[in-house]
């Protein structure tokens, strides 16, 4: 509830998430019944959409409860339900015909003709698969009516599988990556053995740390967001439902600033400042994936190393507005007086300089240094705060 509550308070028009079954993420701390409609009225009272993933690669057996549940959703008031197999999206129709319905990308819509056929079982929208090149994304929007919408992914982690059908997790550990388990075993260090030779490891290593083969660079479209609106991209996705509040905030904010200069309809540049931001929440190297065929990188694989990197780390959140310049904030990482600090903002304190010179615990004790997890600070600015901003330093 945490991570929805800050992509809306940080410009999403629409948020995605899962219940306890059905979805994709089985380990992400999905929502009970209760819990989705609290998140579906929150959504609304905020005039944004709440999209419930049903997008498990179904067996029979999946079918026990899904009538019962897709009812629930739409008496909740569900803005749509992503799914990805044929026969949860025939039992959507027929079971909650108010339930908008798109389709997922695990569905692995790669060309016009099975995009057509979505459409017309009436599906509203696409998430388009990932194998994808603008021109092929123009050539789809180009076959279908005009009331069916695209979606395309345009930021976050990349399966190194085919629209992220994979048995590794599978085999490996018995996790069902199709049915939300995956424990990403792509991100593994990998080495091979020769049997021959009584199984004799031979070097396969890029460098002093290993190689990761399998290990896929995380997208990053956000200098392109003019070529996939001209491509007919209705919706742009970001993926981050395993990652923390502060990714949550600091990509869906860069994202929500470029799109704002986007729907200004001159031509679209994206500033530095945002290229920046991107870099300071955890990520891998970053790539265009395949919307470039003609100017595909030299790799797609990141093969240095399996670790994000990330270049500030979140400190504090503003807990309660100022009031005379004085904020309730709660610690997130240590950090100490006259350290510089930087604000994550949805309104203007966006990147502004922060020095804090006075704190104090809420008894009025002063506070030198913040080390105590999560701890209640008051702490005297220079500009007031707003609740829910972000505060942050670089990391060392």
């Amino acid at each position: 509830m945490e991570k929805l509550k800050t992509a809306v308070l940080y410009g999403a028009n629409a948020v995605y998430f899962a219940g306890k079954n059905f979805g994709l993420r089985a380990f992400a701390g999905n929502f009970s019944r209760e819990e989705i409609i609290e998140a579906v009225k929150y959504c609304h009272s905020h005039g944004v959409k709440a999209y419930v993933t049903v997008n498990i690669v179904a067996h029979n057996k999946d079918f026990e409860h899904l009538s019962d549940y897709l009812i629930f959703l739409q008496n909740s008031e569900v803005d749509a339900v992503i799914v990805s197999d044929l026969g949860i999206a025939k039992l959507v129709r027929e079971v909650a015909p108010k339930l908008e319905l798109h389709i997922s990308t695990q569905a692995n819509v790669t060309n016009k003709y099975s995009a057509k056929i979505f459409a017309d079982m009436g599906a509203k929208r696409i998430v388009l698969a990932r194998e994808l090149t603008l021109t092929e994304i123009k050539e789809i929007r180009d076959y279908l009516p005009q009331n069916v919408e695209l979606e395309a992914f345009v930021h976050g982690a990349m399966c190194i599988s085919y629209s992220g059908r994979c048995l590794l997790s599978n085999y490996l550990s018995g996790r069902a990556s199709n049915n939300g388990e995956c424990i990403q075993a792509c991100r593994w260090n990998y080495e091979i053995r020769e049997k021959s030779r009584g199984g004799e490891f031979m070097p396969i290593e890029q460098d002093e740390r290993g190689t990761y083969i399998l290990n896929s660079k995380d997208l990053n479209m956000i200098e392109h967001l003019d070529d996939l609106a001209k491509a007919g991209v209705t919706s742009f996705k970001i993926e981050g439902r395993m990652k923390s509040p502060y990714y949550v905030a600091t990509v869906t904010n860069a994202y929500r600033r470029a799109v704002d200069i986007l729907e200004k309809g001159k031509d679209y540049h994206c500033p530095q400042i945002l290229i920046d931001e991107l870099e300071k929440a955890s990520h891998r190297k970053y790539t265009t994936g395949f919307n470039y065929k003609d100017k595909r990188e030299e790799e797609s694989e990141y093969i240095q190393s399996s670790q994000p990197v990330q270049t500030d780390e979140f400190v504090a959140v503003v807990t309660k507005s100022s009031e005379n310049n004085i904020a309730e904030i709660e610690m997130r990482n240590r950090f100490c007086i006259d350290d510089d600090l930087n604000i994550l903002s949805f309104g203007e304190n966006f990147d502004k300089k922060l020095k804090i010179t006075k704190m104090t615990d809420l008894k009025g004790q002063e506070v030198l240094d913040a080390k105590l997890v999560q701890q209640k600070l008051l702490v005297q600015t220079t500009f007031p705060l707003q609740e829910g901003e972000i505060i942050r330093k670089r990391c060392e």
